[in-house]
């Protein structure tokens, strides 16, 4: 009875061994197929992340060209801008310089005229020959400046004005109104709206007794009121 009872016993713990033995397998089973899934899975999301990093170092690559480009660009830009200030600048000093040029042209022709007037004075016996010239010459220095905008300033029989006339001094005049250009000394000119030079004229005054009735005539008109 006894023999077969430890038979008995031995068989079952040779049945538990292997049953535990096949559990070990299938948890070995089981771990293994999980380690590859993981493994498999690191894998994928790896070469996902290096597909990313590619494009964002291509993307970068991109933006560094196109900065590159805009810098070069700015660049240009910038020397070409200076190179421009530079000439407009030059430019218009030159127009500063010469800005009378035009004039100055048209005055030699008129210089080179009265030289050739006063080369023949010696030669011409005719003074009416030499007037016409010299009107002739002064003619044409006055259409030049006329041409510029100066005008001559109207002084003699005018009322004196002292935005265009300056009065070197006062002349008794019966047959005028007091304060009337009398005499022109030199001549005043405007240019465009300006006056440039000023006329420089004696004026009329009253007789000293007609300032004297003027002034009596005065006092009495007071007195009246």
């Amino acid at each position: 009875m006894k023999n077969e009872k430890n038979k008995k016993d031995v068989k079952e713990n040779i049945i538990d061994e292997q049953n535990e033995r096949e559990e070990i397998l299938n948890e070995e089973e089981i771990n293994s197929e999980t380690s590859e899934e993981i493994l498999d899975s690191t894998g994928e999301e790896a070469e996902e992340l290096k597909k990313k990093l590619a494009e964002a170092e291509e993307k970068i690559a991109n933006l560094e060209n196109e900065k590159k480009l805009m810098q070069d660009s700015y660049l240009r830009k910038a020397a070409e801008f200076e190179n421009y200030r530079r000439r407009t600048d030059a430019e218009q000093i030159n127009l500063i310089k010469y800005a009378a040029e035009p004039f100055i042209i048209k005055i030699l022709h008129v210089f080179d005229d009265f030289e050739r007037s006063l080369n023949h004075i010696d030669e011409e016996k005719n003074r009416e020959a030499i007037e016409k010239g010299l009107k002739l010459v002064y003619d044409k220095f006055k259409k030049v400046i006329e041409e510029q905008g100066v005008e001559k300033i109207k002084s003699k029989g005018e009322p004196f004005d002292f935005n265009y006339h300056e009065a070197l001094m006062q002349k008794i005049a019966e047959d005028v109104p007091s304060h009337t250009v009398l005499e022109e000394i030199e001549p005043g000119y405007v240019y465009k709206d300006k006056v440039i030079k000023h006329a420089k004229v004696i004026v009329s005054q009253q007789p000293a007794a007609d300032t004297e009735d003027s002034s009596q005539n005065s006092d009495e008109n007071e007195k009246s009121e």
